[in-house]
C-alpha cells in the first residue's frame, strides 16, 4: 500500500464521521481506490444533450472502465465544474469548467 494511502486511511480512522459520511467514504473507496486514469475528455454535445444538459463537462475514464463526470447537483440537473489542486508549484488551483452549448 502506498504511503499516501496509508496516511489517508489513518486520518479516516481518527475523523469523527456520522453514519452517512462513513457510508459515502466507504462507497468512494470501494469504487476509486487503486484505480488509474486512462483517458480524459469532455462530454460530446450529443452526450450532454442526451442528458438534457446545456453544457459539457469533463469526463474521466478509469482503468476498469468506470466513467466519472461532475454534475452541478446530486440530482444530475446539469454539467458541473471540477476543481482540484496540484501537488506541484505550491499547490496551484485547477479548474475544469463546463463548456456551454450554444446551438
Amino acid at each position: 500500500m502506498k504511503s499516501s494511502l496509508k496516511m489517508e486511511l489513518k486520518v479516516l480512522k481518527v475523523m469523527k464521521m456520522n453514519d452517512t459520511e462513513k457510508r459515502w467514504v466507504k462507497y468512494a473507496q470501494e469504487h476509486l481506490t487503486g484505480k488509474t486514469i486512462v483517458s480524459v475528455r469532455y462530454l460530446t454535445k450529443e452526450e450532454a444533450k442526451g442528458m438534457y444538459w446545456t453544457a459539457q463537462c469533463l469526463v474521466i475514464t478509469l482503468n476498469d472502465g468506470t466513467v466519472l463526470f461532475p454534475s452541478r447537483d446530486d440530482e444530475g440537473n446539469g454539467a458541473g465544474t471540477m476543481f482540484g489542486r496540484t501537488s506541484k508549484n505550491g499547490g496551484a488551483d485547477l479548474t475544469f469548467p463546463v463548456l456551454q452549448i450554444y446551438d
